[in-house]
């Protein structure tokens, strides 16, 4: 039996499903590799590089910024799960202009598709708006920042699902930030100066991975079980209605991504970093079939 670390780097079932798929339908072990699932959101990026990695965004944010060779192997979903909700009052971005914005911070790979989504819909996230940094989490304090009016909109993560949120608390869902910004996000990535590719252990967590992306399409129901586990407050229609408008369109089948999306948006955030240069995005997105068989 082969042993790895598996790392995520934010919370919800953005980075989360995947991987509880794989857990709890016993996919890990059929090939042949535990996985020891980590917290990594307040890792150093030093530990960070000697495990796999769910979150793709941060390993190709560090690529760009740092240049460590994170190398991505399987993809999830290029559509980042995090929406923009706004008090009721605001019935299109164009009137967020002057006002205060929840946003994740800088250093983080999400606060860099934020800033590229605010410009997509017309705000300069430097001179139009007023960006608060808030660390992310179960968005607790961002509702009741915007209920409270210390914020006039906020940026939420996949904790929840921003229909029933806005529904609950008297907001409003401005933009999907997939809809507006597409990424390889997550799925499994490693830094070959620690964690060779071919390592069976990774090569063995790569293959649990694309099982689990194929359970996910192809048994909805029990998919909809694993997104209400994930998120408890959801009745099963609305954690349904979450998988039908999120998950289903657009979580990969085999961990493949779409090289000319990867391109661009590796353009997008090299654009957004100030960087002169832009990374060939088929350096860092390799998703070649996981070969080997398990032990």
């Amino acid at each position: 039996m082969h042993i790895i670390d598996l790392t995520f780097v934010e919370r919800g079932i953005h980075e989360e499903l995947v991987a509880y798929v794989a857990d709890q339908q016993n996919y890990y072990e059929q090939e042949g590799v535990h996985v020891a699932l980590r917290d990594g959101r307040a890792w150093d990026r030093e530990r960070l590089r000697r495990t796999a990695t769910i979150g793709l965004g941060r390993a190709v944010l560090l690529r760009l910024t740092d240049g460590i060779p994170w190398t991505v192997l399987c993809v999830n979903t290029d559509r980042p799960l995090f929406w923009l909700l706004a008090r009721d009052a605001y019935t299109s971005a164009g009137q967020l202009k002057g006002r205060r914005i929840g946003i994740h911070p800088p250093q983080t790979a999400p606060g860099w598709f934020c800033r590229i989504v605010l410009r997509t819909l017309g705000l300069d996230p430097d001179r139009d708006v007023q960006p608060v940094v808030m660390a992310p989490g179960d968005y607790s304090g961002h509702l009741r920042r915007l209920a409270e009016g210390s914020l006039d909109a906020a940026f939420v993560g996949s904790t929840l699902a921003p229909e029933v949120t806005a529904q609950e608390n008297g907001l409003r869902l401005l933009a999907f930030v997939g809809d507006h910004f597409r990424i390889p996000t997550v799925g499994v990535a490693v830094d070959p100066t620690h964690l060779a590719p071919d390592d069976p252990a990774v090569l063995a967590l790569v293959r649990a991975n694309r099982r689990a992306l194929r359970t996910i399409r192809d048994e909805p129901d029990l998919a909809v079980r694993y997104v209400n586990a994930l998120i408890p407050s959801l009745s099963e229609t609305q954690a349904r209605q979450h998988y039908e408008r999120y998950i289903a369109p657009y979580f990969t089948i085999d961990g493949r991504h779409d090289p000319s999306v990867a391109a661009q948006a590796v353009s997008s955030m090299a654009k957004e970093l100030g960087m002169s240069t832009v990374p060939d995005a088929a350096d860092i997105y390799r998703t070649e079939p996981a070969e080997g068989p398990a032990a």
